[in-house]
């Protein structure tokens, strides 16, 4: 009796053992995967945007945007104005006028041998009134609009898109310069 005890006992002993050998590590034991992604998005950026309008390759007019943002958020700035179209009897509809920059981040820590390790998904949006002053008639909207993905070298300034007014001899370029903050 006493040597099937001993059986026993060595054989639940000898499954526990393997059952624990087979059990992954706990998360206090190794970082998981998660908390590597988790601390690779708390990396902050400072984004500073120039929009600068040229006519015959001179510039005319220069707009500065910056802001904040951490790994892996869709940020936005939007200035501009609501206007009221009025599309039936009595019925309107608000149309945005101005600027609206929308961006994301991602870290890309895989290009670092590259000189970066940040890559960029812009949408920009510019739109104006074609004639200023225009009482009386619905308004004519002219929009440019810039849609860019790229890899993006810190501290440099890099141009993500440029293009042409077709109604005047201006063209409109938008570039970026990102820091990583501390």
């Amino acid at each position: 009796m006493l040597k099937k005890t001993a059986f026993w006992a060595a054989l639940v002993w000898a499954a526990l053992a393997a059952v624990a050998s087979a059990t992954p590590p706990t998360p206090q034991s190794e970082p998981s995967k998660a908390a590597a992604e988790s601390d690779k998005s708390m990396n902050a950026y400072r984004l500073d945007f120039t929009l600068a309008e040229l006519e015959d390759g001179k510039k005319i007019n220069t707009r500065q945007y910056s802001m904040n943002s951490r790994a892996n958020d869709w940020n936005e700035i939007k200035i501009g104005t609501r206007v009221p179209m009025e599309f039936e009897q009595g019925k309107y509809q608000y149309l945005d006028v101005g600027t609206n920059i929308r961006c994301r981040l991602t870290d890309q820590a895989d290009l670092t041998s590259l000189g970066s390790n940040v890559s960029l998904s812009a949408h920009a949006e510019i739109s104006n009134f074609a004639a200023p002053e225009q009482p009386g008639r619905q308004p004519i909207i002219r929009e440019l609009r810039i849609e860019a993905s790229t890899v993006l070298a810190l501290g440099k300034p890099m141009v993500v898109g440029v293009v042409d007014d077709p109604n005047s001899r201006r063209q409109f370029q938008l570039e970026v310069t990102v820091t990583k903050l501390k």
